[in-house]
Formats: structure tokens, C-alpha cells, sequence
């Protein structure tokens, strides 16, 4: 990421924000700037498991009418995405909670259905744990599993609402049965390449109540050394 944002003591520097991440368990990475940036948005969002805050920020700079709900499980990423969204210009439309998805949605803690969810789940299901509790909570599924992602999401969301998310590759299979029993449809799936010659290791996902032609699609975030055009176009309003 280093190439790609301006790095500042803490963090790192946007266009119209910064994004500290000392105090959070999973540190600003390509998978959240993805997700901000290529996510169809709404005018209530919902992020789920928020971290740092950065990709709450990224929904609020691309779409200026929306109102952004950000909500984790850890006190200490609570904090830190408090403190990033107090310091940018977003600070009236973004509202962050200390819940973990379960209870939100489980005790109707909201005024309205959801027009967009976005979610960096974490992904890790049998692999090593770290010391860093908080980490291993952001990193692996024990707290939030896709099947309660999923099912909770579902719960949350408008009729034409749309779930953005952004998982491993290997992953995928296991979503779209997720999906089918909860009777959601994957609309778009975007495979992402760090180059042409590797094979993807992330994709992107749409997911809807309604079915339709399933677009599917292939990106590379490198070329020749540097951002591809598509990374470097979804991206221009947000890197220095």
C-alpha cells in the first residue's frame, strides 16, 4: 500500500481524509480500498465490521446524499474509526456503533432497511491464531461466519438493496450456497489479479434479493510495474 497512498505517522493520507490505524487490529490494505471504491452505494449504507473506518469514509466521499452506519465488534477499532471519521468532512453522515452484526440486526437497532451493505468480512477459518486477540477477531470467522453474515445481512436490507463484499477467491463456492438458502442471488462477481500472470486471489460480490444475469468479470491491479488503468481510474478520487 505504501506505493499507492501517502503514508503519515499512524496511517495513511487520502485526498479528502486520513485513515490512522495504529490502534486497530487489521491496518488499512487494498482489499478495503477495493470494496470502497468499486461498491454500489444507496442512501443508507451499513458497514459491517468497519475497522479503521476506511471504507464508511470511501462511501461517504463517493456518494455525498448517503447516510453511513459503521459498526465493529472491538472497542479499540470502535475508537479508532470514531476518531478518523471526527477528523474528516464526513463526520454529520457517518454514524459508527459498537455492535456486532448479531445484535444489531437482532434487536432491530435501526430506523430503516439498508440500500447497500458493504462488508471486509474476516475470512480465515482453520489457521493459525496470532497472540493479538483483536486481530484473530478481525481475522477469522469465529464472531462473524459468512452464514451469519449472510442471514443477518439479508434481514437488514432493502427489497432492491444490493450486498457489496469482498472475499478470498478460494472462498466463493461457499457463499453462493450460503446465498441460495438464505434466497439471495449473486448479480456480479469481479475476479482481482495483482497481475495478469497470477491467478485471482480476491473477488468482489454483488449479492441481491432478486435474481438476474450474473455479470462476471476479471481485473488486474498491476501492469508494467504500476496501476492498471482500471485500478488507477476507480481509484483516482481517493489516492494522492
Amino acid at each position: 500500500m505504501s506505493n499507492d497512498i501517502k503514508k503519515i505517522d499512524g496511517g495513511f493520507a487520502f485526498k479528502q481524509f486520513t485513515v490512522k490505524h495504529d490502534q486497530c487490529a487489521m491496518k488499512v490494505g487494498t482489499d478495503g480500498v477495493l470494496l470502497g471504491a468499486w461498491a454500489y452505494g444507496g442512501k443508507h449504507i451499513l458497514d459491517i465490521g468497519t475497522g479503521t473506518g476506511l471504507v464508511a469514509l470511501m462511501m461517504a466521499q463517493r456518494f455525498p446524499n448517503a447516510n453511513i452506519t459503521a459498526i465493529d465488534i472491538d472497542d479499540r477499532a470502535i475508537r479508532q474509526a470514531q476518531e478518523n471519521i471526527n477528523c474528516s468532512p464526513f463526520a454529520d453522515r457517518v454514524s459508527v456503533k459498537h455492535y456486532s452484526l448479531q445484535q444489531y440486526a437482532d434487536n432491530n437497532l435501526f430506523a430503516n432497511k439498508f440500500d447497500c451493505i458493504v462488508s471486509n468480512p474476516p475470512f480465515f477459518e482453520e489457521s493459525l491464531r496470532c497472540p493479538n486477540e483483536s486481530r484473530n477477531t478481525a481475522r477469522h470467522t469465529d464472531t462473524l461466519s459468512y452464514e451469519e453474515l449472510v442471514y443477518h445481512s439479508n434481514k437488514l436490507l432493502s427489497d432492491n438493496g444490493i450486498i457489496n463484499i469482498i472475499i478470498p477467491v478460494d472462498y466463493i463456492s461457499r457463499i453462493e450456497s450460503v446465498c441460495a438458502y438464505n434466497s439471495l442471488f449473486i448479480t456480479e462477481k469481479l475476479l482481482i489479479r495483482t497481475t495478469e500472470r497470477k491467478l485471482a486471489k480476491r473477488v468482489l460480490l454483488r449479492i441481491e434479493k432478486h435474481s438476474s444475469t450474473i455479470i462476471c468479470t476479471e481485473q488486474n491491479l498491476m501492469c508494467d510495474g504500476c496501476r492498471s488503468k482500471w485500478y488507477a481510474d476507480i481509484t483516482r478520487d481517493f489516492y494522492l
